[in-house]
């Protein structure tokens, strides 16, 4: 039995945190046992971990913070366990887990990144620290792994001097995120958007990573343009963005809901899906999602976005509203047929590609392979 301990920051909504809930619940239990520390609460997605028989404990500390009694918890939990591996999600948790290895009984570390080009500018300075740190502590994982090329290239310039690289895509639930007429007419009747209505909608955080000042420039100017439109943001916070949104002259025409819990219950419901992220993004979860529900998508040039989405899809340039509103605007213009075509390629290619058995599958192979 390979017993892996997975480590993270919380346990909130994000694309890193949705892909460690997918993939213990889906992996070979008589093989693989998993369980999962939180390094602060259980977080939105807890319960959906402990939901398939895989143990959640949480350590309790304040975000960004480590404290002497939670460190010492997390050591005398791996000596108790003594894990065959101790995986960390995201950087925090990357730092706590070489910082605990020694003093737990060395067990190999992987770690998994799941970001690119992240602007640190934008966020607090002791998180810069842990990302010069763990450059200069990268040689100490058995493996990093990380979701996607861009991430890769990027933490190599950063640094990085893995002993081994492996890249592992996200994988998407086809049964769970797929089109749906009832699930379309539904959102709609709920906000009350009549059927003829073109939809775009952006499922996002709050987050300077998003760039919902971009998303809400090209909204304006598509609303010059183009009448019959309206807007969905969806995301963690997105209710804060009420005065931004009035700023940019869209009341009336942007939907702000904040956080939806299933999201496959709200993507069938748009016609465009769009994402206007500024930087670090990896592998974008939400562009699969989209388009595993058969949503055309435009996506600003940020980690694979360009790769994931291929011919589905469009690709503009972070940071520049026009190109943004243009590509919208050309996939408003495609009509609905065209809409429809443009996303059932896209559905077929998460198939071949990204299905979630199969990204499974590619995790399962790489841990037999560092045993």
């Amino acid at each position: 039995m390979i017993r892996i301990l997975h480590l993270i920051t919380d346990l909130e909504v994000g694309g890193a945190e949705v892909m460690l809930t997918k993939l213990v619940n889906g992996m070979d239990q008589s093989r693989y046992a998993n369980c999962v520390i939180s390094l602060t609460d259980r977080g939105q997605l807890g319960d959906a971990i402990e939901s398939g028989g895989i143990p959640v404990y949480c350590l309790g500390m304040r975000r960004r913070r480590l404290n002497l009694s939670s460190f010492l918890k997390l050591v005398r939990f791996l000596k108790t366990v003594k894990p065959t591996f101790v995986q960390s999600w995201l950087y925090h948790a990357d730092f706590v887990n070489v910082l605990a290895s020694p003093f737990s009984g060395s067990p190999p570390v992987i770690w998994n990144i799941r970001c690119s080009d992240m602007n640190m500018r934008k966020y607090a300075f002791q998180t810069q620290l842990v990302l010069r740190a763990l450059a200069w502590l990268s040689r100490i994982p058995l493996a990093i792994l990380v979701n996607s090329e861009a991430g890769k290239d990027v933490h190599a310039f950063l640094g990085y001097k893995a002993r081994r690289w492996e890249v592992i895509s996200n994988g998407f639930d086809l049964e769970r995120y797929c089109p749906n007429l009832l699930l379309r007419q539904k959102m709609r009747s709920e906000l009350h958007l009549s059927d003829d209505l073109i939809v775009i909608g952006m499922i996002a955080r709050v987050d300077p990573m998003k760039d919902y000042g971009t998303f809400f420039l090209a909204a304006r100017q598509i609303l010059t343009l183009r009448s019959n439109v309206c807007f969905v943001c969806a995301g963690k916070d997105t209710v804060s963005l009420a005065a931004l949104m009035e700023d940019s002259g869209l009341k009336g025409k942007v939907h702000l809901l904040g956080f939806e819990k299933e999201v496959e219950k709200l993507i069938p419901g748009l016609d465009i899906f769009c994402l206007s992220s500024a930087f670090g993004e990896g592998f974008p979860n939400v562009l699969g999602e989209a388009m595993s529900c058969e949503v055309p998508c435009v996506s600003t040039d940020v980690g694979d976005a360009r790769l994931v989405l291929g011919e589905t899809g469009l690709v503009v340039p972070p940071r520049d509203p026009g190109s943004l509103a243009k590509a919208l605007i050309q996939l408003i213009d495609l009509g609905q047929e065209g809409r429809k075509t443009l996303g059932r390629s896209a559905r077929e290619k998460i198939r071949s590609k990204y299905a979630l058995p199969n990204i499974i599958e590619k995790y399962e192979q790489f841990y037999q392979s560092l045993l």
